[in-house]
């Protein structure tokens, strides 16, 4: 047994300790100020305009001003409570994640600025997770609350990413590829912080400066899946949508996209944390989907393993992964509850470990809030369902009503971090400290 292995198997506290490092270490290596810089491009002859929208925009404007020393002006629109000062790149503030009148009016301005641009200028794109909510501007014929409803609804349904954002394209006037055309012919660098499964550009903030390879059929066939309730005017309008810019749009010819962080970049760096404190990570994946409860029933199959058998990796060890979880509310579900996919993550793997020694959880969102809580997540250990029963709490109940982090406050298990102004998706860890004895 290694030192690192018998402090870890001794000291509970020192588990948490070493989960928060890590998550804060896969934080870190996330922040626009460090990833940004080496990908901006040389100015160009004309103006530089900025435009970009996300919960990390405000932060990469700001990652931009540090070292741009050119004219440069621009707008960016971030979720209320992550605008940071910027001096020459205007910040507006707007709902996340149903989109709000501020988001509209922002849009429609940055639209304008776009379609200022000329031949000679640069027109820079920030985009990050959080931004298909902010930058809104409905399809002609449709309204901000048709768009709030569709989202409301979504939400609820236990859609992907990916899917939601396939919607989101075909109900919009900006997304899909139609902010690029508002800035040709004005050469156009877009700067990507991925929070998707998969990475793929055109799905974070769904595309507005992305060439569009869905069609209207796929999304209704997705609101048909998810039997989402349609009003009239979305239903017109998808039968006749003709969808975004398409990938072979001369007008987007010269443009370029670049992913300057990821989430398998976050999960590496947490991954470094812990073999730095002689506890094998192995990192089971980035893009990993699916219903929250379910995947934690899968990830205690794994853990447990690790405890019993020593595979994939032998205690001290830590399984690390990423992606996008989902929860489906159904229509029972309490209005007051406050769930998130992390915490409800956490407690399904509580509950699923059954109290098991030696196995500590951490999960969390990158960008700080899980769900609409100002909470990043929350820590698991061989103590929470005892704890939770003396709070006089019955976790089963509360997880059937997500509302999980009610469980998690009364506690004292929560992780805030606060607004993290970047955003590279889920960050779960589970800890293995102890082999089971016989193994």
């Amino acid at each position: 047994m290694n030192a690192a292995s018998a402090t870890l198997r001794s000291d509970p506290v020192g588990a948490t300790g070493l989960l928060r490092g890590m998550l804060d270490a896969a934080i870190d290596a996330a922040r626009p100020a460090r990833v940004l810089p080496p990908w901006l491009p040389p100015p160009p002859p004309g103006r530089t305009i900025v435009v970009g929208a996300g919960k990390a925009a405000a932060s990469m404007a700001a990652a931009v001003e540090a070292v741009w020393t050119a004219p440069l002006e621009g707008l960016v629109i971030t979720r209320y409570g992550h605008a940071v000062p910027c001096a020459r790149i205007e910040v507006v503030e707007a709902a996340h994640p149903v989109p709000d009148e501020a988001g509209l009016a922002a849009t429609e301005r940055m639209l304008g600025l776009a379609a200022s641009a000329g031949p000679d200028d640069l027109v820079l794109t920030l985009m990050s997770g959080g931004g298909s909510a902010l930058l809104t501007r409905p399809a002609a014929g449709l309204t901000l609350a048709d768009k709030q409803a569709i989202t409301h609804a979504m939400l609820a349904s236990g859609a992907t990413i990916a899917e939601m954002n396939c919607v989101r394209r075909h109900l919009s006037a900006v997304k899909g590829g139609r902010l690029a055309l508002a800035g040709h012919p004005a050469r156009l660098v877009t700067l990507v912080i991925s929070d998707v499964p998969g990475d793929d550009p055109a799905i974070v903030a769904s595309g507005p400066t992305l060439p569009d390879s869905t069609t209207a059929a796929m999304a209704r066939e997705i609101l048909a899946r998810y039997r989402v309730d349609l009003p009239d005017a979305v239903r017109l309008h998808l039968a006749r949508d003709e969808g975004g810019v398409r990938p072979d749009d001369p007008r987007l010819a010269g443009q370029s996209a670049h992913l300057i962080a990821t989430p398998r970049l976050a999960l590496e760096a947490a991954a470094d944390v812990a073999r730095h404190h002689g506890v094998t990570p192995v990192i089971l994946g980035d893009s990993i989907e699916g219903e929250a409860r379910e995947v934690a029933r899968v990830m205690a199959g794994i853990a447990r393993q690790a405890a019993r058998h020593g595979v994939p990796a032998a205690a001290p060890c830590a399984l690390i992964s990423g992606g996008e979880t989902t929860v489906t509310i159904g229509p029972d579900t309490p209005r007051a509850a406050r769930g998130g996919r992390n915490v409800e993550f956490l407690l399904a793997l509580a509950l699923e470990l059954d109290a098991q020694p030696g196995i500590h959880a951490l999960a969390a969102d990158s960008d700080g809030i899980d769900g609409t809580e100002p909470v990043a997540g929350a820590v698991i250990g061989p103590r929470t369902l005892a704890a939770s029963r003396a709070a006089g709490l019955d976790p089963g109940a509360i997880l059937a009503a997500h509302d999980a982090h009610t469980l998690f406050e009364r506690i004292g298990a929560q992780v805030v971090t606060g607004p993290t102004l970047t955003n590279v998706n889920d960050i779960r860890v589970i800890l293995v400290t102890a082999q089971e004895a016989g193994e």
